[in-house]
C-alpha cells in the first residue's frame, strides 16, 4: 500500500472547478496512485510511472522527479542508484487531473530506463491486419550503460 502521507493539494470540486480551474486537485486512484508520462524535455516518451501523494509532494518541492515504486512498495527518486537523475523542466497536469506530464533532463548518460537505454519504450507492437501474434521489433534500442555494472548482476 502506498505511502499514507497526504500532501497539501485542493479539493477535487465540481467538474467544472476540476476541468477549467486553476486549483491543482489530482486524483489519485483506489490505491494512491496517479500515472505520470515522463518525456525528454528535448522531446520523446522516456518512461512511465506512478506517483503516490508523498512522490508528487517532493518532485514539486524539489525539482526532481520522483514516484512510487509498486514493486518495491517505497519511494524512489529516479537516479539515485544509477546517477541519471532527472530534473523537471515543467508539470503538467491533464484535463480531469488523473494523469500528469513531467518534462524532464535526464542527468548523465540521458538514459531514464533500467535497462540501460534512454527511453523504456525500445520495442514496437506491429498493428493492422495480421499483426496479432506477431514478435515485437526492437526499435531506438542502443544501451547507453551497462545495467550490471550501475545495479549489480
Amino acid at each position: 500500500m502506498p505511502s499514507e502521507t497526504t500532501a497539501p493539494f485542493a479539493a477535487r470540486g465540481s467538474h467544472d472547478e476540476i476541468e477549467e480551474g486553476l486549483g491543482f486537485a489530482p486524483k489519485f486512484d483506489r490505491d494512491g496512485l496517479i500515472g505520470a508520462i515522463v518525456t525528454d524535455a528535448a522531446g520523446g516518451v522516456l518512461m512511465f510511472a506512478h506517483m503516490n501523494a508523498e512522490a508528487l509532494k517532493a518532485t514539486i518541492e524539489t525539482g526532481v522527479a520522483h514516484f512510487w515504486s509498486r514493486s518495491r512498495r517505497a519511494l524512489w527518486r529516479k537516479g539515485e542508484t544509477s546517477g541519471h537523475e532527472m530534473t523537471v523542466e515543467e508539470l503538467r497536469v491533464d484535463c480531469d487531473q488523473d494523469a500528469l506530464w513531467l518534462k524532464v533532463r535526464v542527468a548523465g548518460t540521458g538514459a531514464a530506463c533500467h535497462t540501460g537505454r534512454k527511453s523504456c519504450f525500445y520495442r514496437a507492437v506491429a498493428t493492422g491486419e495480421g499483426a496479432l501474434g506477431q514478435p515485437l521489433s526492437l526499435v531506438d534500442d542502443e544501451r547507453l550503460f551497462d545495467p550490471a555494472k550501475t545495479y549489480g548482476a
